[in-house]
């Protein structure tokens, strides 16, 4: 593998009141003993070697990024810094004209910071052979075998099986996260994968395909590029902010979707959690990555965190979240993980910067 760049400037609001501004989802110890972003980067290791794997990020979490990677010999010089978020097309094309200007052959994997991976092994596989694809100029998406009618993902509906690669299929379109009725109809038809916005691509191809299907994108990310390695923030917060499905994927003719066959989770909301760590013989699940405890009575199903050494008791419920913070205490359903982030807009509304 060329390079990978590792995205991690999304804000993480549906894991508040752990995930902060100060301190985003990615850089929390959610799924394991290391914040997200190291276990992402450290998937990568010995395919894509540390001083090829970039990062790019909003500029106030470039010390955050520093301090996960350094342990792994990520260099500090391969942190991009975004002076503000303008969604994955632009930070992929800021990062795609900087691996250009250094290597003109350049191909890089895209991947989300904060996504859990398993079995390693086999996503490396997979990660060469898309490098073979995007070296051909294909624009590469793994796509996930859906398992359940999830709501939650986006789908890519599956075209044709490749002429020069058969095990990958052409994009006949790109749905967005629909109802349950249509979710159960994908699975039904089995021609569709969830979206796991991860992709492998030649810098020159990606960047060519902005300047086709985004022109004002491309032209305004070229021209602050050519403006020094300080970023101008005001031209950069006037840049369209677009997701790269719907700025090149959508329209580009180069795209295809590798299907692959590792198990693959995006840590959405507080419920993924289910999956990463293990129940007891009531099914709930205590996380405390510093030491605290669960006691739970008479209560099932629930998942309990707290990163400080802490005791959350449970007495009489079924299927609940609670999270523990020093200055804020998240008690909901799960199956209404999903809307955490209305609580942040409401706290937002009230002026409570200093929770969020």
């Amino acid at each position: 593998m060329d390079h990978a760049v590792i995205m991690a400037g999304g804000s993480g609001t549906r894991f508040w009141p752990e995930s902060r501004n100060r301190r985003p989802k990615q850089f929390l110890k959610i799924a394991g003993e290391e914040a997200m972003i190291a276990l992402t980067a450290r998937r990568l290791l010995p395919l894509v070697p540390p001083e090829r794997i970039h990062v790019v990020t909003l500029q106030e979490q470039i010390e955050l990024a520093a301090e996960a990677l350094a342990p792994l010999g990520v260099p500090r010089a391969n942190l991009i810094a975004e002076p503000a978020a303008r969604n994955t097309a632009a930070a992929i094309g800021l990062t795609a004209l900087e691996l250009r200007r250094k290597d003109p052959e350049a191909v890089f994997a895209v991947l989300p910071a904060d996504h859990v991976i398993t079995p390693v092994s086999a996503f490396r596989q997979r990660l060469e052979q898309a490098l073979a694809l995007a070296k051909r100029g294909h624009l590469v998406t793994f796509g996930i075998k859906p398992t359940h009618a999830a709501t939650g993902y986006g789908y890519i509906e599956l075209g044709a099986p490749l002429a020069d690669d058969r095990a990958a299929r052409g994009i006949a379109s790109f749905k967005e996260k629909p109802d349950r009725a249509t979710a159960e109809r994908f699975l039904r038809e089995g021609n569709f994968a969830w979206n796991s916005g991860m992709f492998v691509w030649r810098a020159d191809v990606i960047l060519a395909e902005l300047e086709l299907h985004s022109r004002e994108l491309h032209d305004g990310l070229l021209a602050l590029h050519r403006g020094g390695a300080a970023l101008e923030a005001h031209g950069y917060r006037a840049l369209p902010s677009l997701p790269i499905d719907i700025a090149v994927m959508e329209h580009s003719a180069k795209g295809c979707v590798l299907a692959v066959d590792f198990t693959w989770n995006d840590v959405g909301s507080w419920p993924a959690l289910e999956e990463l760590h293990d129940a007891d013989a009531q099914g709930n699940r205590g996380v405390f990555p510093a030491g605290g405890e669960l006691v739970a009575h008479e209560a099932r199903g629930a998942i309990a965190f707290s990163s400080s050494a802490h005791v959350i008791a449970l007495l009489g419920v079924d299927d609940i979240v609670v999270v523990h913070t020093p200055d804020a205490t998240l008690v909901a359903r799960k199956d209404r993980c999903e809307d955490v982030k209305k609580i942040v807009e409401a706290l937002r509304a009230r002026g409570r910067t200093d929770v969020l």
